[in-house]
């Protein structure tokens, strides 16, 4: 594993991992990993491809063979799968829960450890997903965990999506989340849970400033590390 910088964000989904991990890496001027995006991205090749969700040695393959490029000259990040832009895509929520199915699969889990783990460039990296601090990068050199009440979480999914002209139940939302935690929590292969040294961080009452804002203190000496 590589020597430089690491900084794991790990949580469920909506906890804001994805945007606070991106405010770090802006702030930090590290490297961001979207760990979660490889999978999305495994789930729409998968529906792309119409396979069978419960074929793991199809989605094993997918997953092997992906055509990924991260395209970093736009902000947000540009994701392309197969030349095509999928950055809107890859957001939805049906791409999302097939996600979680696919995540599970531990050679979906192998074919993309390599690739993540190759994200650690100097000057450092903010690695952001479900076991990055447990699984990925163990000897990360902060880790932290993040989470918020399903119903916080939920709200959020909410807001973005009426604020995108979608038409959502709220009900459905929370439900969804809690099928998800529990699906990432007991899947046999690196299920969601915090590394023994991760900082939790509960977001529930929090902004994405005062979360921000700690998440800074607390990487503060790495930052001023890595730029020497």
């Amino acid at each position: 594993m590589a020597a430089n910088t690491v900084i794991t964000v790990d949580g469920p989904s909506g906890a804001g991992k994805g945007t606070l991990s991106y405010l770090l890496a802006r702030k930090t001027g590290f490297h961001l990993l979207d760990s979660g995006a490889l999978y999305r991205l495994v789930a729409l090749a998968s529906l792309q491809a119409n396979a069978d969700l419960q074929d793991q040695p199809a989605i094993e393959k997918i997953a092997e063979t992906l055509n990924v490029v991260f395209d970093t000259s736009s902000e947000p990040v540009r994701v392309m799968l197969n030349s095509q832009d999928a950055t809107l895509a890859i957001r939805e929520e049906k791409t999302g829960m097939t996600a979680s199915i696919v995540a599970a699969y531990p050679g979906v889990r192998a074919a993309l450890l390599t690739r993540q783990r190759a994200f650690a460039l100097a000057p450092g990296l903010i690695a952001d997903g479900r076991d990055m601090g447990t699984c990925v990068f163990p000897n990360a050199d902060l880790k932290f965990f993040l989470t918020a009440s399903a119903e916080a979480r939920a709200e959020r999914r909410y807001r973005q999506l009426i604020a995108k002209g979608e038409s959502v139940d709220k009900a459905a939302l929370v439900k969804d989340i809690q099928e998800r935690d529990e699906r990432d929590s007991n899947r046999s292969v690196s299920p969601l849970k915090p590394a023994a040294d991760a900082i939790f961080i509960d977001s529930t009452e929090m902004t994405i400033d005062e979360v921000l804002n700690l998440m800074l203190s607390k990487a503060q000496p790495l930052i001023s590390r890595s730029a020497q």
